[in-house]
């Protein structure tokens, strides 16, 4: 008997999602339902523990049958805005029905993540598919189960019926669940407004360089390397909250790239690309305008995967004496993709086949694909709670300029995001030593020693701060690290203006090289207010004296039209 191998079963399931479920939707959950078949005694204890609520709820019905005050047996996350009007809590019939599917939900996940025989992922892929089931089928989504939208359809006659049917099919003709209007906001009339002119352009994107606001600014300038997942301009929303306005008005001079929205024609545009035509260019042609021998280079997302790839290409390929980056900067960046969360989901062979099949199509992954993958990481705030809102009680889309931002969607070239998915996430090769080679040069982390301000966010589900952290664990031990943990997620940790009163806080302190993060958290200290004011801070002793502008008039200083450039509006 060879007992080496996969079974006739998991075999079959194998090929199975490999042709019909590539993601595992179905097979997942078929797997954990055999996994606790074959475990009857952990099938009949968990079944058991599921009975103590049905008691415990039918005692809690009792006692609101009769009048009696009777505390909620299961209660919502304290995320969980589904159930926040006092109807689901005032009203006994509405309690037992939130009640009652809160209890199968919670314990239903509980057991796939306890599930027996099944390998952790596939238990929290299992887990993952099931609960976007159960989202979808609350009863919040449903006219006759959503006390609510029963409520303003009567207040309204009926109106508010009348308008969801019309918010309905404005989404089947835009073929999505929108989140805000398309025409709710214009790029470069009420977004990205910052003053600036493009003075570098190639295939691959805008360079932009802001407008001055003080006579001085210090001689280091800073580049940043945006993400090319979605537009540039998160970090330039609204005068208010674009940290490029902050940077220039505290004495910075500030360079943004702006990535152009790769075509069919791009298809074989490389990671190694997107690192010499856009990191390395970038950063000499900044470097050239500025006549400084560096620059602090900063990251964002992906664009900070990018930043620290460049880091250590370019302390091999240029060595210490000739680095062109003084200091570096990531916000919410992964580097070890260990355990990447929920987005995990996605990521396997049979995943990353399919995706590959379907971007040899066309020549790039549809940035709609991208973004319904995203929201469905977090499908009830970004999904069902749109449902609600828009068809069952026919209100109007809020004109909320980071949800306008997120509907910008970009596409990503076929050969680079095959790379990024296999080399970054599947085999987790950018924290191995030398196990990557880009642009002709191994990479190893462990070669930068420049000192590092990171920025990760508290409830980030796409970058997790605890797998952002481990960036402290890969670079060289002599790189001075600041990490940073700011409150609220991916984008409003980082567009996280100075406000008074303080909006939000951070948790700050100097890793060691191998402090484990909870030991980490339990000493930095909390300050309310935003990190910005603490990096410019870290930023100020960095990037040297105050010195006299880019002189704009100069022959060496490109004009390619003022901000925020061309290749931000291409669709």
């Amino acid at each position: 008997m060879d007992l080496t191998g996969v079974s006739t079963y998991e075999g079959l399931m194998a090929r199975l999602q490999q042709r019909l479920d590539p993601f595992g939707v179905t097979t997942s959950i078929l797997n954990a339902q055999v996994a606790w078949m074959m475990h009857p005694q952990e099938f009949a204890r968990a079944l058991s523990a599921m009975s103590s609520d049905v008691l415990a709820i039918q005692t809690h019905l009792m006692r609101r049958a009769f009048g009696l005050a009777s505390d909620d047996v299961i209660k919502p996350h304290a995320d969980d805005a589904r159930f926040a009007d006092p109807v689901w809590t005032e009203i006994p019939s509405w309690d037992i029905i939130k009640e009652s599917y809160l209890g199968f939900t919670h314990r239903l996940e509980d057991m796939l993540f306890e599930t027996p025989g099944l390998s952790d992922k596939e238990r929290r892929r299992a887990a993952f598919w099931v609960r976007k089931w159960l989202n979808a089928m609350a009863p919040t989504n449903f006219f006759f189960t959503n006390p609510v939208a029963m409520r303003k359809c009567l207040q309204s006659n009926g109106d508010s019926l009348k308008q969801g049917f019309k918010n309905l099919l404005r989404d089947i003709e835009a073929k999505n669940i929108r989140m805000v209007e398309a025409d709710a906001f214009t790029v470069g009339v009420d977004l990205a407004t910052t003053p600036g002119r493009v003075v570098f352009r190639n295939r691959m994107l805008e360079l932009i360089h802001y407008t001055p606001t003080t006579a001085k600014v210090h001689a280091t300038p800073i580049v940043i390397i945006m993400p090319w997942i979605n537009k540039f301009y998160i970090l330039d929303l609204t005068a208010k909250k674009s940290l490029v306005k902050y940077l220039t008005d505290q004495g910075y001079s500030v360079f943004i790239t702006s990535w152009k929205n790769p075509t069919a024609e791009m298809a074989d545009v490389s990671f190694d690309d997107y690192l010499l035509e856009g990191v390395d260019q970038v950063v000499g042609a900044v470097c050239k305008l500025c006549k400084v021998p560096q620059v602090n280079l900063t990251g964002y997302c992906i664009g900070g995967t990018l930043v620290a790839t460049y880091m250590a290409w370019a302390s091999r390929h240029y060595g210490e004496k000739n680095m062109p980056v003084a200091n570096w900067t990531l916000f919410t960046t992964l580097t070890d993709f260990s355990k990447p969360g929920d987005i995990d989901v996605f990521i396997d062979e049979g995943a990353i086949r399919s995706l590959e099949a379907k971007m040899a199509k066309v020549g790039y992954l549809d940035g709609n694909d991208m973004a319904s993958s995203f929201r469905l990481l977090r499908s009830n705030s970004l999904v069902w709670h749109y449902f609600e809102k828009s068809y069952l009680f026919g209100e109007p889309l809020p004109a909320f300029d980071v949800l306008f931002w997120n509907m910008d969607t970009t596409r990503m070239p076929a050969a680079m995001h095959s790379f990024y998915l296999r080399e970054m996430y599947l085999n987790n090769n950018l924290m191995k030593r030398d196990a990557l080679t880009i642009a002709g040069e191994p990479i190893d982390l462990d070669r930068i020693t420049q000192p590092l301000y990171a920025v990760s966010a508290e409830d980030d589900h796409i970058v997790p701060w605890r797998q952002s952290y481990r960036i402290r664990k890969y670079i060289n031990v002599k790189a001075p690290v600041r990490f940073v943990l700011s409150t609220s997620g991916h984008i409003l940790g980082i567009v996280n203006p100075v406000v008074n009163p303080p909006k939000r806080a951070f948790w700050v302190a100097e890793p060691e090289r191998n402090e484990h993060f909870e030991h980490w958290f339990g000493r930095a200290g909390k300050t309310q207010g935003s990190w910005w004011e603490d990096w410019l801070a870290w930023l100020t002793p960095q990037c040297g004296p105050m010195v006299a502008p880019p002189d704009t008039k100069a022959n060496n200083y490109p004009d390619l039209g003022p901000a925020p450039g061309t290749y931000v509006f291409e669709k």
